[in-house]
């Protein structure tokens, strides 16, 4: 798979540039609702994917070779589904042919998160048992 076709797989549900927290105890993996700094919230798009590793310290580029080891990806994402061996879902653009259509079907962030730029404590900002992500 080339470039283009890896990049090709993001469904842009954002579900990735949440803050999460793990318990270093169990491992288990919480979501927030506060999104990456970059993330533009009405587009679900990054403001500047090319430079985001550099610019944000904790930004996870995701490859063939390490997706296995990104527990916390949600079960609707296209990478892991397909490392699972799993298909796309309906929604995802690639089956729709339609960009919004992970929006349309609910499964993004959008309209669902604040920004890191304005939340404060991220335990405020649990998502209630991962629901929905």
């Amino acid at each position: 798979m080339n470039k283009d076709e890896w990049e090709a797989l993001c469904d842009g549900c954002g579900k990735c540039c949440l803050h999460k927290l793990e318990d270093k105890d169990t491992g288990e993996v919480k979501y927030t609702s506060v999104a990456c700094r970059l993330l533009d919230l009405k587009t679900i798009t990054c403001t500047n994917y090319k430079n985001r590793a550099r610019l944000v310290a904790d930004c996870l580029q995701l490859s063939p070779d390490n997706i296995p080891t990104f527990h916390w990806l949600p079960g609707t994402c296209a990478y892991r589904r397909l490392a699972e061996g799993k298909k796309l879902e309906p929604w995802h653009p690639l089956i729709s042919g339609n960009r919004n259509s992970v929006h349309e079907a609910g499964i993004s962030i959008k309209g669902k998160c604040v920004s890191e730029r304005e939340a404060g404590d991220l335990h405020d900002y649990l998502w209630p048992d991962n629901q929905d992500i």
